[in-house]
């Protein structure tokens, strides 16, 4: 368990505040907007700590950045994100569960896991197209 800073406190309760999936960079950008001095390696290495004990959820969006955000569900699940906004759903889907298992049993495979994120428009951002 890593000790609680005033650096990693600060980009836990941004990312409170947060509905977006947000980077290192936007993330060490709105702390410093909010008077607060984080150094970039500093937010890196946060947010990764973060994710590594399931505080937050990572993904990478489709320009291949990694983004954080934290989650109302603590149990596996998937997300539709607004590739414009940033925008996330967190969807509870029986369905690919049900799926993957079934598609992993029939070529043997077992102990499976899978990383599945939508991307599209949000309502707001496709009405504004």
């Amino acid at each position: 368990m890593q000790r609680t800073t005033r650096q990693r406190t600060a980009v836990a309760e941004l990312l409170d505040d947060s509905e977006q999936f947000r980077s290192a960079q936007e993330v060490h950008r709105m702390l410093a907007d909010r008077g607060e001095s984080v150094g970039l390696a500093t937010v890196y290495r946060t947010l990764q700590a973060l994710a590594d004990v399931g505080e937050v959820d990572s993904l990478r969006g489709p320009d291949g950045e990694v983004r954080y955000r934290r989650c109302d569900q603590r149990s596996h699940h998937h997300h539709l994100v607004c590739r414009r906004c940033g925008t996330a759903v967190e969807l509870d889907a029986a369905a690919v569960e049900e799926w993957s298992g079934r598609i992993a049993s029939q070529h043997g495979f077992t102990d499976v896991e899978h990383t599945i994120e939508l991307f599209g428009l949000c309502a707001a951002c496709s009405a504004r197209a």
